[in-house]
């Protein structure tokens, strides 16, 4: 379905950290999948500790932009790089394990176009990973489903088609990239997905583990909160302040009531410490959560301010000047 496409600018995004034996078979597939058409492949260089960045300059390949970002930050924030450089009127993500395939591209971007979709996500068939990845990425999708009105089967496909406002609009942090586009689905994006290929990794090694998983937990519990509470934290740290603070209160009325009424002791009862340490632990609720959120969004928003930093920028062979809204 290539003959489909029009000329609209693509700009592919991947992030690679250390795939210098997928870096070059990986361009060569995906200028197969595009050819003739008007494109850019964005590689971002995520701290590589191998060859991965000499290989993909001695491409010096015209349609490939190589990003280098100063350390390892993780895939959320080189996806975050990527989509700010990128030039293209849709963005398209995935991963540079060569799992993903990129002949599927131009379907996805069809439908996306035709449609008129915002997000088009891939769904892997005969997904070829193990049970430590798929599992907590199951469970990640049903609790997606069952709490959210976004009805995604695979949210950790990273093959995904994005318009260019959509994907602008993201703001990834932390391992957000898994729930990507949940994030454009929470901004009002129109989401929709379709089966893609799914290949076994030949090269290289996966670098996903166990400890990746209470990561992909904790994330997916503060996207909860953002969707419910983002607007209004109050009510969910109000409403355990409230609780704290009344059973704390509740513990020092009945404590006066021993003191005064039936005249007994209770500056050693280890109640009294009970209740004063609820009610404080109320007041942190009311608190706490708050402010470190806020000013996270503060800082990194108001300030138009992006959570990497990029040492080079790359076209074929030849460096080019980092502009300034990348690097602040």
């Amino acid at each position: 379905m290539i003959e489909n496409l029009i000329s609209e600018k693509l700009s592919v995004v991947v992030p690679v950290y250390n795939e210098e034996e997928n870096a070059a078979l990986l361009v060569e597939r995906i200028n197969s999948a595009l050819k003739g058409k008007d494109y850019e492949i964005i590689l971002v260089d995520d701290g590589s500790t191998d060859a991965t960045s000499r290989i993909i300059k001695e491409l010096d390949d015209p349609k490939v932009v190589l990003i280098q970002l100063k350390k390892n930050y993780g895939q959320s924030l080189a996806l975050a790089a990527g989509i700010d450089y990128a030039k293209g009127d849709y963005i398209i993500t995935m991963d540079g394990d060569l799992q993903n395939d990129p002949d599927d591209i131009p379907m996805m971007y069809n439908k996306a176009k035709a449609e008129d979709w915002d997000v088009v996500s891939g769904i892997r068939q005969k997904r070829k990973d193990n049970f430590i990845r798929t599992f907590p990425s199951k469970i990640a999708n049903r609790i997606i489903r069952k709490t959210t009105k976004l009805d995604i089967k695979d949210h950790g496909c990273a093959l995904k088609v994005f318009n260019r406002e959509t994907a602008k609009e993201l703001n990834l942090y932390g391992e957000m990239h898994r729930y990507i586009t949940l994030l454009a689905f929470l901004n009002g994006a129109r989401v929709t997905e379709v089966n893609v290929r799914h290949h076994q990794r030949q090269f290289g090694k996966s670098k996903y583990g166990l400890g990746r998983t209470t990561k992909v937990i904790n994330d997916l519990i503060l996207l909860l909160f953002q969707r419910k509470y983002s607007q209004k934290p109050i009510h969910l740290f109000g409403n355990f302040g409230f609780f704290s603070c009344s059973l704390g209160g509740l513990i020092l009325v009945y404590l006066l009531f021993v003191k005064f009424a039936l005249g007994e002791d209770i500056g050693n009862r280890p109640l009294l410490i009970l209740g004063i340490l609820l009610i404080f632990l109320g007041v942190q609720f009311f608190t706490t959560g708050i402010i470190i959120d806020l000013q996270m969004r503060t800082y990194f928003e108001s300030q138009q301010k992006r959570p990497y930093k990029i040492r080079k920028i790359y076209i074929g062979e030849t460096e080019t000047e980092k502009t300034a809204d990348n690097n602040s």
